[in-house]
């Protein structure tokens, strides 16, 4: 796991994205950080809309910006960090979209899962066991 200087900047960036967020409707405002294996950091907030299904999480847009930066691989961590008072976790369809990014430069990444007081930390493996990756397509 890394060590705390490695996970509070990462914290403080998902935080700092949590700002961008567009929360209208939920009032809870989510950012997310995620940092590769050659120190770039891709942030993303939340994105609410009128239509509820067509909704973004915070680690959605970022693995969607990450995506199109060419990231492709080497997902070494994530932060997530909520507008409630306790960590949050990534929801069931983002740990799938994070573990995608994942599998494709085989890492398990860590995620530290934040509140504005505390930060706790899984591994993604931990947190979705016997994910559905490309290698189940074959």
């Amino acid at each position: 796991m890394s060590d705390d200087s490695n996970r509070d900047e990462l914290v403080i960036a998902a935080r700092r994205a949590r700002e961008n967020a567009y929360a209208p409707y939920s009032d809870f405002a989510v950012g997310a950080a995620l940092r590769f294996a050659d120190g770039t950091v891709v942030t993303g907030a939340n994105v609410e809309n009128a239509s509820y299904g067509l909704s973004l999480c915070a680690e959605a847009a970022a693995v969607v910006r990450a995506m199109n930066e060419g990231h492709r691989g080497g997902l070494e961590e994530v932060a997530v960090i909520g507008s409630g008072a306790d960590p949050v976790t990534p929801c069931g369809r983002c740990r799938q979209l994070l573990f995608e990014l994942a599998d494709l430069g085989g890492t398990d990444p860590v995620v530290w899962c934040a509140s504005d007081e505390e930060a706790v930390s899984a591994r993604l493996s931990d947190l979705l066991p016997r994910a559905f990756g490309p290698g189940s397509l074959g």
